[in-house]
């Protein structure tokens, strides 16, 4: 009957979730083979993390001269940065600029959430339904979704009975807040929180953090970034980008070749003070070459650190407090701050022992522990992220036979490289559980994973391939070797976002991969190499 044909489905050769940086680069290489691709993305503008994390002193802990995309040589000369570590402000301004110079935007369809992606085995195809209730197809699906996108929401009783405002570091109002005059709680003392208490400090009439756990932290030394300095990392970019690629962490640092334990503790302290007065993610867990998997080694860094809180912290029992001793050091993210520990001998700081004294409920006026009220006009929650799986885990994802990938997990991820999941064809992450990702810097993870997809989809192109998906035996093989890397290191002793130790219920299973960049770039070159070995292929 007429008008009774149900229209056709937008087709397009990929769809890409996500517009931050890697989604963002995937979209430039996808159209570079000639692809029809259409991104989508949840938020109003580009930029993924530092579009939505707002919060006050939201920093990047890798330095601006290293945190930015290397794929273009004349975006790497052109674009000037400001400080040594760039602000939330200052990266989100260079992802618009990197949208507007390659003219992304007409591809992404902004404020669209997608609710699932199912793949269709008798036409290969991945059927795509957004929160509109629009349906797309697509031959590949492409995950961007980011491994810290997914803020893990307090869930405490009585919040909805809070009669002043409460906020979430991961999803901040675009307007900002104005805390002047106001009685602040700020629950958690993670990486997020670390940069967020020494600004609403400045301002607020009282903050009162409340603590579970304490952090390892070293100070940024955070400055601006003269002309000279910038002009001498543009004139050698491909040497240190090139030194990015094949180093452990994606920062180019030459790795330490001895052992903590070799050298004389006067020297070893020297070291160790001269990488605390140079700052950065690599000013101590880069000064020897032991320290992640050498539990003696470790604690003499650990101690260096606990040390130095001791002497910055004026009131002994605060320090104490804010000295971490059940876990190594660097097996939790390592958080670089800006005045952390100075901003507890300011008289409007107090911090609150949660670990002895566990917050009971959220009041209307206030939160109240086991053993204290404390009266409050806005709290902030820092409580981190359902981190690497959240995600992805957050879409309604089936593979063959309707597979979902959440039941799939059910027991922890499991991927091939963190690129791709048994039993889910022509599906890709960026940077999903079992690759690097958190445990670099994230940019050069980010280019290397989608250069591999690009390159992956150029072969199936070319060969008129229908179909990829690993095979069960090479993820099963893979997954052993990511467990059995990890548990050569510290890692594991840490009860971290990285072991999904911060989400009630979550498996505990250590999910990047921490064998480090350049020896995970050559093992996926090696790979693509020999016909994508550990894949099935078909057409």
């Amino acid at each position: 009957m007429p008008g009774s044909t149900t229209p056709p489905l937008a087709s397009f050769d990929a769809i890409v979730v996500g517009a931050g940086l890697s989604g963002m680069y995937m979209l430039h290489r996808l159209r570079e083979l000639g692809l029809a691709a259409r991104v989508f993305e949840a938020g109003s503008g580009v930029g993924g993390t530092w579009y939505w994390n707002r919060y006050p002193g939201a920093r990047c802990d890798v330095e601006s001269l290293d945190y930015s995309y290397s794929f273009s040589p004349e975006l790497e000369q052109e674009w000037e940065w400001t400080e040594r570590y760039p602000t939330q402000p200052e990266i989100l301004r260079y992802l618009n600029h990197v949208a507007d110079r390659f003219d992304l935007r007409r591809d992404i369809q902004f404020n669209t959430r997608v609710q699932h992606a199912h793949y269709d085995e008798s036409s290969n195809r991945w059927d795509v339904l957004t929160d509109d209730g629009q349906q797309y197809t697509t031959r590949y699906c492409i995950m961007a979704v980011g491994c810290l996108s997914a803020p893990n929401r307090p869930d405490f009783k009585g919040l909805d009975s809070f009669d002043g405002c409460w906020y979430h570091t991961g999803l901040w109002p675009h307007e900002g807040v104005d805390f002047s005059g106001l009685r602040v709680g700020v629950i958690g003392t993670g990486s997020s929180a670390i940069q967020a208490i020494p600004q609403i400090a400045k301002q607020a009439e009282h903050v009162y953090v409340f603590q579970r756990t304490p952090n390892y932290s070293v100070p940024a030394h955070n400055a601006p970034l003269d002309s000279e300095r910038q002009r001498q990392v543009k004139a050698t970019y491909p040497a240190r980008r090139q030194q990015a690629r094949l180093s452990r962490a994606g920062i180019p640092l030459d790795p330490p070749q001895r052992s903590a334990l070799e050298v004389t503790p006067e020297e070893r302290v020297q070291v160790f003070e001269a990488g605390w007065q140079r700052g950065g993610v690599g000013s101590l867990n880069g000064t020897f070459k032991d320290l992640a998997t050498n539990p003696e080694a470790n604690e003499t860094v650990a101690q260096f650190v606990r040390d130095k809180i001791r002497q910055i912290v004026h009131d002994p029992a605060t320090a104490e407090l804010l000295t971490p001793r059940d876990y190594p050091f660097g097996t939790k993210r390592l958080c670089v701050d800006i005045d952390y520990f100075e901003t507890y001998n300011r008289p409007n700081v107090t911090l609150v022992d949660v670990r002895s004294a566990p917050i009971q409920e959220i009041t209307p006026d206030g939160l109240r522990t086991t053993n204290a009220t404390y009266t409050l006009d806005a709290i902030v929650f820092a409580t981190g992220y359902d981190a690497m799986t959240g995600p992805l885990l957050a879409i309604d994802i089936r593979g063959c036979d309707g597979l979902a990938l959440k039941t799939k997990w059910t027991a922890g991820p499991r991927t091939y490289l963190g690129v791709a999941t048994a039993g889910f064809p022509n599906m890709f992450m960026i940077t999903g559980p079992g690759s690097p990702s958190v445990l670099s810097n994230m940019v050069v993870s980010i280019e290397q994973h989608v250069e591999w997809i690009t390159d992956c989809l150029r072969f199936l192109e070319g060969h008129r391939y229908a179909r990829i998906e690993p095979s069960q035996e090479a993820e099963d093989a893979w997954v052993e070797h990511v467990n059995e890397v990890a548990n050569l290191t510290l890692y594991p002793r840490a009860n971290s976002w990285y072991m999904g130790a911060n989400i009630p219920g979550k498996p505990r299973i250590f999910m990047p991969y921490v064998g480090g960049v350049g020896a995970y770039r050559q093992k996926c070159d090696e790979i693509a190499a020999n016909n994508y070995e550990g894949f099935r292929l078909s057409f």
